[in-house]
């Protein structure tokens, strides 16, 4: 049999008395809010440069040792840390080389995006406490 739970024992979103369906719209609005930003937003990306160079080739130098020492000898601390050297090298020429723009919108599409993305975290924040 199962027992009732009495008002004190129930708990809600985050393991307080708050309120469920408040954490559920809050995380409805700040979904469709951070989607509706982002769907904004345009990213584009130049040449991989590195001193005014192309530098791609060059940073594959240390990812292609390091994976060449593992397939040596697999337990290969010096071939591993070389491997993730080179992977953090390339993510982060990537990154560098990013532009990002956002695409021209009106000021009231704007602030509605904000509004329900802030709007949503304060919901779901509101949830979390006790009432």
């Amino acid at each position: 049999m199962e027992e009732q739970l009495t008002s004190d024992e129930r708990r809600g979103a985050g393991g307080t008395a708050g309120g469920v369906p408040t954490f559920l719209l809050g995380v409805g609005m700040a979904s469709a809010g951070a989607f509706l930003l982002t769907s904004r937003v345009v990213v584009h990306t130049g040449g991989f440069r590195f001193w005014g160079f192309s530098g791609f080739g060059l940073s594959l130098i240390p990812l292609l040792l390091g994976v060449g020492m593992m397939f040596f000898d697999g337990r290969s601390l010096l071939g591993k840390l070389l491997t993730f050297i080179g992977v953090v090298i390339i993510f982060a020429g990537i990154l560098m080389n990013m532009d990002i723009y956002f695409q021209q919108t009106s000021l009231f599409a704007t602030l509605m995006m904000l509004v329900l993305l802030v709007g949503g975290i304060g919901l779901v924040l509101r949830s979390l406490r006790p009432q």
